[in-house]
């Protein structure tokens, strides 16, 4: 397989979200030149980024709008259903797990866990919140392939190194650490307070400019 770079990576969810919503606005198809002034990006990148994957454009024709928007998900492993859990059922976890769009894009939570006794037995929209000691089994038993990680850092690692004995080959980690796991093993790192504090530079050196 083609090795392909994490910044092309990273662009793919973009193109996605994009040609979804041209499709909604009954776009048919589109040139590189108007999609990258849509996105900001240049054509030339838009071109580079696409033809990693075969391509998909037509000289003097652009892209088709609808074929692009299955190709690349297709490509982002959004073809088929995604079973997750939310290991921590918090504000965040509950927020996560009550986003309906992740229905829509095939990622299908299947349960929430938690230690916490006023949660446990809880509705939500994913059935009740289970406790989290029934976490281990479950994922053996419901074929699991992606966990949420939406807890405090301590607990976070111990519950991750279990269920990697579990089988469980895939980490979603909002958690305020960074979890060590083997080679084999995804994990997608979320750390919300770094990328507010990514915006907070940016603001501070947007005041340094104004002075």
């Amino acid at each position: 397989m083609k090795n392909i770079s994490n910044a092309v990576i990273k662009r793919l969810p973009r193109y996605y979200r994009y040609l979804d919503e041209l499709r909604a606005n009954g776009v048919e198809r589109i040139s590189s030149g108007d999609l990258s002034r849509m996105m900001n990006v240049t054509a030339s990148q838009i071109r580079q980024d696409l033809n990693n994957f075969g391509g998909f454009g037509q000289q003097g024709y652009g892209y088709n709008v609808n074929y692009l928007f299955e190709e690349i998900g297709s490509i982002l492993g959004l073809d088929k259903e995604h079973r997750m859990i939310v290991v921590g059922a918090g504000n965040l976890g509950q927020a996560i797990a009550n986003y309906a769009n992740f229905d829509k894009r095939g990622f299908k939570i299947v349960a929430l866990f938690d230690s916490n006794h006023e949660l446990i037995g809880k509705k939500t929209r994913n059935g009740e919140i289970k406790d989290i000691e029934e976490v281990y089994d479950f994922v053996k038993t419901e074929n699991i392939e992606i966990v949420a990680l939406t807890l405090p850092k301590e607990p976070a690692t111990e519950i991750a190194m279990k269920l990697l004995d579990c089988g469980v080959k895939a980490f979603w980690n909002f958690a305020h650490t960074d979890l060590e796991v083997p080679d084999n093993v995804i994990v997608e790192n979320v750390h919300l307070s770094e990328s507010l504090m990514e915006l907070t530079y940016k603001l501070s050196e947007q005041s340094q400019v104004g002075k």
